[in-house]
């Protein structure tokens, strides 16, 4: 009997699970079985493995194999296995020295004729192997995820012949190349670009300071959508670490995101018509939806009215716990989803309010209704995008002539505010429990008393209270200051426009 045992990775959401791919060659009839709860497509390497082996020039052993995937009760799924399998066979019949598999992973779908295919998902692996202190053999058209892994001990082959030929030490593989240099944020889309709305801008600003979710509220050509494609531009680069696990989240899901732009923000926009798992995640063989891909980024809604309200709702406890869980009979996966949100909507059907409004405060109720008061609770703020006023454009002919900060400009005061929470507090103001908000980080009581009246008045949620005070800790990084103010809180009550908006309708009728 002849037993071997080679390293490889599963895929459980962006965990990589270490699989110990065990062959056994036995006596009896001829048979080729895998075990350990493979999917079918894992199921389907026994013929791509024993052709490959076959066409490279090696013997296929006509024995009663057995390769059993450990863990057992791992799903596992996808062609990463097939080089594994066919390496276990080798090292089972003595065909290549089982020490050269000591502390060792190895990845990758095998075509008919030996060659390596790129394997999905790989990143996460590659990332564990690391921690590992493993070396890594990968497919050649896997060196983009490579090259996001830096300081790991990766060597790539195009072929089995190569690979096999490199463990019996008659050849050197090749190794990733150096990743190009991360990329500056387009140049184009610069803040003062935008005409007017400077109440907008500077919620815009406060927003990406304290990671605050915004809701722009106006009529259509206003600017909404202009504004919101800017935030993502206007928040620092990600970390390394945050950087690779954005990362992962992209390769889990099929998409390749470059090395060179490894350390921009991700802003995703989806379509009114996207479905809940589209949105959140899932499918028959689950994956990220746009909230995990917009992780450490943006995710902006527009026309966030026309989302159907089922979907919306889907996104209530993933903005408050940071992550999405999908259950499946078998597994749990996890999904993290800490993104920003912002989003667009008009007030009503027409898009009008007040004289310009076609519509009455019936039908306006039963637009907004649309969106469920819990949804709207999750926004720290919420303004008002009118319409400019006469003489706006033709006082500003070229498209080129700055109007309000820059984005650089911007950029400045936004990372000089958040590097105040980071040291105060050890997180951004959006992500204080409401526990915390106490005068340790600069909110004095007499400040704390003023916002509750403040709620009680304009009868707002508990909820409202708790982001009214971190809105009000985010302006007074913003000015600089050690503590919170009732200037600072009189104007984060400002950013309430879809509060004055239901009361206002409440009145009407």
């Amino acid at each position: 009997m002849a037993v071997s045992r080679i390293l490889s990775r599963g895929q459980l959401g962006i965990d990589a699970p270490q699989v110990t791919v065990e062959t056994h060659l036995g006596g009896g009839l001829p048979s080729f079985t895998v075990v350990g709860l493979p999917e079918a497509s894992v199921r389907e390497s026994r013929e791509r493995v024993r052709a490959a082996l076959q066409t490279a020039g090696f013997e296929f052993p006509q024995r009663r194999i057995t390769v059993n995937l450990a863990p057992a009760d791992l799903p596992k799924q996808g062609g990463r296995f097939d080089l594994p399998i066919a390496l276990g066979i080798l090292a089972a019949s003595g065909q290549i020295p089982p020490t050269s598999l000591h502390k060792r992973e190895f990845y990758g779908e095998l075509g008919l004729a030996g060659e390596l295919r790129p394997v999905s998902g790989l990143l996460p692996a590659l990332v564990a192997g690391k921690g590992c202190d493993h070396r890594l053999f990968i497919p050649q058209a896997n060196e983009a995820d490579a090259q996001l892994v830096p300081g790991a001990e990766i060597a790539m082959a195009a072929d089995l012949a190569a690979l096999t030929a490199a463990l019996h030490g008659q050849m050197a593989l090749t190794e990733p190349a150096p990743p190009a240099a991360p990329l500056e944020p387009p140049p184009s889309r610069d803040l003062s670009q935008i005409i007017g709305q400077d109440h907008a801008k500077r919620a815009l600003i406060i927003a990406a300071s304290g990671g605050h979710h915004l809701l722009f509220v106006g009529p259509p050509g206003t600017g909404k959508t202009m504004l919101a494609s800017r935030l993502a531009d206007l928040l620092p680069p990600l970390s390394l670490s945050q950087a690779l696990e954005v990362a992962a989240i992209h390769s889990v899901a099929g998409m390749q995101r470059e090395a060179s732009e490894l350390v921009q923000r991700s802003f995703r926009a989806p379509h009114h018509s996207s479905s809940a798992a589209s949105l959140v995640g899932g499918g028959s063989i689950p994956k990220p939806g746009e909230i995990s891909l917009a992780h450490h980024g943006v995710l902006f809604l527009d026309e966030l009215s026309e989302f159907p309200r089922s979907v919306l709702d889907n996104l209530r406890e993933p903005l408050e716990s940071g992550q999405v869980v999908i259950s499946r009979a078998n597994a749990k996966l996890r999904f993290p989803a800490n993104f920003q949100l912002i989003a667009a909507m008009n007030p009503s059907p027409s898009g009008e309010i007040g004289a310009r409004s076609r519509d009455t405060p019936d039908q306006i109720r039963r637009y907004l209704s649309r969106l469920s008061g819990p949804l709207l609770d999750r926004f720290d703020l919420s303004i008002d995008v009118p319409r400019l006023p006469p003489g706006s454009l033709s006082q500003t002919p070229d498209r080129t002539t700055p109007t309000g900060p820059s984005s650089a400009q911007a950029r400045q005061q936004i990372e000089a505010a958040r590097q105040r929470a980071l040291q105060r507090q050890g997180c951004l103001n959006q992500q204080l429990g409401g526990h915390q908000l106490t005068p340790q980080i600069g909110i004095p009581q007499p400040i704390l008393a003023f916002t509750e009246q403040a709620v009680t008045k304009l009868d707002l949620s508990v909820r409202a209270y708790h982001r009214i005070l971190r809105v009000g800790r985010t302006i007074a990084d913003l000015a600089a200051g050690d503590t919170v103010e009732k200037a600072h809180i009189a104007e984060a009550l400002g950013y309430r426009a879809m509060d004055r908006l239901l009361a206002q309708l409440a009145r009407s009728g």
